[in-house]
């Protein structure tokens, strides 16, 4: 029996498909032998799992962007490893590398499944493992194309953000800064809206959790909103398709707000507002923006180097706390891009 064999695999499978907030029972954990890769593929460790709004809707049955998750197989994740092993000439065993890994210790990926997993070797110069899921990563690449491609920020414009103390708000608001735009974020609770203007350098930020969304957006958007960047649906998309400008763009990349919901979607009401200022509305996937990523990463990687961009992260240890971590998104609680951490470097 060779070293890898001799090594268990703990998993984290999906049981079954959750009607509301995942439960306990959703969630099977097992454990197998790891295998050793056949002739071009490798064994990659995982080092930490980006934990993400759109892991809730890969949960459940239906038509969409994505296959959803099968049940019994390994939750689907994004994550940062380390190569364990390789039979593949283009990765080295110690390399640093990201893919969709799943919520487990070891990651099996073929020769033929590279592509669709996203593998490929990254950088440790170019920022921390937590970086690299964070503005470098996924969400960074989600708020890169989604405000540059889809809302298309002109300098002196006003770019609003929901979520804007999460993964993807927080590199949407400080890249807007960077365009010249004035940013005004929405994030649940004082802490959070402190941190976005004091710290990212957002102009304004407006607490939904103290009920006063319209009020915030009639005080920092006085001429409109030129840009929304939408991560959270419900009232307060409809909130801000009051307050639209002429010829506004809307981004939308999320609604966590809904996600959970047993009953129907809350759509927005507002849409009409739409047509009155010729806005236009736009979903946006980032897989869609896949071959250019590496555009983006040298990009944000120099923001972060000559400090006009920060990344915060909420770190949370254990592969066996996978379910209690990803509860904290739809709860409001993390403070910043959420990381599960499975093992060290």
């Amino acid at each position: 029996m060779s070293a890898a064999q001799a090594t268990l695999n703990r998993q984290v499978r999906l049981a079954r498909r959750p009607a509301g907030l995942p439960k306990p029972e959703d969630w099977s954990f097992t454990s197998e032998p790891v295998r050793e890769p056949g002739a071009g593929a490798v064994l990659v460790k995982t080092l930490a799992l980006s934990l993400d709004p759109a892991m809730r809707g890969w949960m459940n049955e239906g038509r969409s962007y994505i296959e959803p998750v099968g049940l019994g197989e390994v939750m689907r994740a994004g994550g940062i490893g380390r190569v364990a092993a390789s039979r593949n000439p283009h990765f080295r065993e110690g390399d640093l590398v990201s893919a969709m890994v799943g919520v487990q210790e070891y990651a099996l990926i073929e020769e033929a499944q590279m592509r669709k997993a996203g593998l490929f070797a990254i950088d440790p110069r170019a920022g921390t493992v937590a970086q690299w899921l964070n503005v470098l990563g996924m969400p960074g690449m989600t708020a890169y194309f989604g405000l540059l491609e889809v809302g298309q920020p002109q300098q002196g414009e006003t770019v609003v953000v929901s979520g804007a103390a999460g993964a993807v708000g927080q590199t949407v608001g400080q890249l807007a800064r960077i365009k010249g735009c004035r940013v005004v974020g929405i994030a649940g609770g004082p802490a959070k809206c402190e941190w976005v203007v004091k710290e990212l350098g957002f102009d304004a930020c407006i607490d939904y959790k103290a009920g006063t969304v319209r009020a915030g957006l009639k005080e920092h958007c006085p001429q409109g909103v030129d840009v929304y960047f939408d991560n959270v649906g419900g009232e307060i998309l409809d909130d801000v398709l009051a307050k639209l400008a002429r010829r506004a763009r809307v981004v939308i990349c999320g609604a966590i707000s809904q996600y959970n919901n047993t009953g129907a979607y809350q759509g927005p009401k507002n849409y009409m507002s739409l047509l009155v200022n010729r806005a236009r509305m736009e979903g946006m996937v980032v897989f869609d923006y896949a071959d250019r990523f590496p555009q983006a990463v040298a990009e944000l990687a120099g923001y972060l180097r000559d400090g006009r961009m920060r990344s915060r992260e909420d770190v949370v240890q254990g592969l066996e706390n996978f379910p209690d971590a990803l509860l904290k998104l739809f709860r409001g609680e993390n403070f910043g891009k959420l990381v599960l951490q499975v093992a060290e470097g």
